[in-house]
Order: C-alpha cells, then sequence, then structure tokens
C-alpha cells in the first residue's frame, strides 16, 4: 500500500475516525496526529505506525519557517525558474526515480539508504533500524503540517497546468499545501538519524538525504523553497525525538543491528552503481 501523507488527510476528512483510533483531525480541520495507546506500538493506518511522539510533543512548524512566497517575490522567481530547469528531467531515469521516492510504504521505503548505508535494510536484516524508520516517517511525516494548513500554498503541477510524477495522486496532493514537503522532511530527518548511528557513512547518507527532497522537484510535486523548508522541519522533528527516551533506546538497538550486519558482512541487494549515476544528474 502506497503512503501518501495527503492521503491521510482525505480520510481523516472524510472518514470518522473511531475512538479507538490513534489519529485525529484538529479542530482547525486538517492536521493528522500521532497518539500513544497503551504504550504499545499501533497501526495509526494499514501500513502506517504510531510515531514516538504525542500530540502535544509536536512541534508547531509555523512558528519557525518562514512564510511561504508571495506571488511577485524573488523567491517565487527562483522556484519558478528552478521548476523550468527540471523540466528537462521529466521521462528520464531521474524522475522514474522521483516517483520510486515518493512511495513512503515499507518494505519499499526502508530501501531509500541502503546504497548510502552499505547494507540491505529490511526487517529481516535490520528489525530495530526497520522499526525506527517506521516510526519515525510518522512523527516527522507529521510535523510540516501546522505551516502546511496555514499557508495552503498551491502545487507547482497546479499553478503551472503540467504533469506530476504520481498522477494517481494528484487529486489528494491538490488538498495538501506544498509548504513546507513533508516528504523532504521525512528524507532529511531520516538522513540525520542514521548519520548519528553511521558517523562513517554521513557524506553519502546526507547526500542521499538531499536527493530524496529534490525528487519533490523532479516530479512537480513541490516548488524548490518547500524542499527547504522541508529540510528545516525534518531537522526539528528530529532535534525533538531527541528529548525522548524510548526514540534513544531505539536508536541504540538500531545502532547494534548496523554494527551485527556490517560483522555479518551483509550488502545491498539493490543496483547501487545505477542509483548513483542516475542521482549524479543533479549535481
Amino acid at each position: 500500500m502506497k503512503i501518501q501523507f495527503s492521503t491521510i488527510i482525505a480520510i481523516l476528512l472524510t472518514t470518522a475516525v473511531a475512538a479507538c483510533s490513534t489519529m485525529e483531525a484538529t479542530q482547525s480541520g486538517n492536521t493528522p496526529t500521532a497518539m500513544a495507546v497503551g504504550g504499545q506500538v499501533q497501526e495509526i493506518m494499514p501500513g502506517m505506525l504510531q510515531g514516538y511522539l504525542t500530540k502535544e510533543q509536536q512541534l508547531d512548524s509555523k512558528e519557525f519557517v518562514l512564510p511561504s512566497p508571495a506571488e511577485d517575490s524573488t523567491r517565487q522567481t527562483m522556484d519558478t525558474a528552478w521548476a523550468d530547469n527540471l523540466k528537462a528531467l521529466r521521462g528520464t531515469a531521474r524522475w522514474d526515480l522521483a516517483k520510486s521516492d515518493a512511495d513512503l510504504a515499507f518494505p519499499a521505503a526502508a530501501r531509500t539508504f541502503t546504497c548510502a548505508l552499505g547494507i540491505p535494510v529490511t526487517e529481516q536484516d535490520t528489525p530495530a533500524l526497520y522499526m525506527l524508520l517506521r516510526r519515525t516517517l510518522t512523527d516527522i511525516g507529521l510535523a510540516p503540517y501546522s505551516a502546511k494548513n496555514a499557508y495552503q500554498r498551491e502545487r507547482p503541477f497546479m499553478v503551472r497546468g503540467e504533469v506530476v510524477c504520481t498522477p494517481e495522486d494528484e487529486e489528494a496532493l491538490r488538498k495538501d499545501g506544498s509548504y513546507p514537503s513533508g516528504h523532504t522532511a521525512i528524507g532529511w530527518g531520516w538522513a540525520l538519524i542514521l548519520t548519528e548511528l553511521a558517523p562513517d557513512r554521513a557524506e553519502a547518507i546526507l547526500a542521499r538525504g538531499r536527493s530524496f527532497g529534490e525528487s519533490r522537484n523532479v516530479c512537480n510535486a513541490h516548488w524548490y523553497t518547500d524542499v527547504v523548508a522541508g529540510r528545516l522541519v525534518g531537522a526539528a522533528a528530529v532535534a525533538r525525538l531527541h528529548a525522548d527516551e524510548e526514540f534513544l533506546t531505539a536508536m541504540k538497538a538500531a545502532r547494534a543491528d548496523i554494527d551485527r550486519a556490517r560483522r555479518d558482512g551483509l550488502s545491498p541487494k539493490i543496483d547501487c552503481a545505477t542509483e548513483t549515476t542516475i542521482l549524479d544528474t543533479m549535481r
């Protein structure tokens, strides 16, 4: 099942939330929030797990990101020029990778940093790391929504009347503010977490985290400034997670997974050379 946070919003706005659910919409109408239930890891929707943070612990991203660019601003001019430049990548291997990066479902999403880490990231090979990524997906992915709901910026494919790399998501994306980018927040947040766990691979991990956000530009789903703001929100969410003891315990277990995978000589099961060649098109 493919996970789009915009799809979560659509579900929340059209479906009554049962009393036992671990997500709810705020009175402002759009913000999904994760809540703890009985101290256990719950599914808050099919394929998506409860995070480490409660609703009350979530950051208010509209308080620390810049307002979204005005239509006649120099920031919007830069955004438009960047979108123009990336049109050349449509239909290329980079476009295909951007479409793959749009899928936040597991196990697919777990493979994002496999090449950068140099080990397979799977439920079988690295179960604690796999669980860490699944749960932080929720915490980091929810963090942009305060700002998203405040600004309700239109996405580039809407403004420009052009294609998006995931047309099946277009209806949901139209209802979900563009600024900041939630996918970017997740990718950058994961990159920071993984850099802490495997500092010897920091450069490769951070480069992949950067490119994950750039995939949203390639997809025509986000403006450049959406991605920049998304990185800020992702970093802030990770900083907030470091005040949570359960998260810190999970980090230790994930680090042990990485160490064990290295001792066992495990290596990625995907074509990392091809991935590197594709990502080099954005350098």
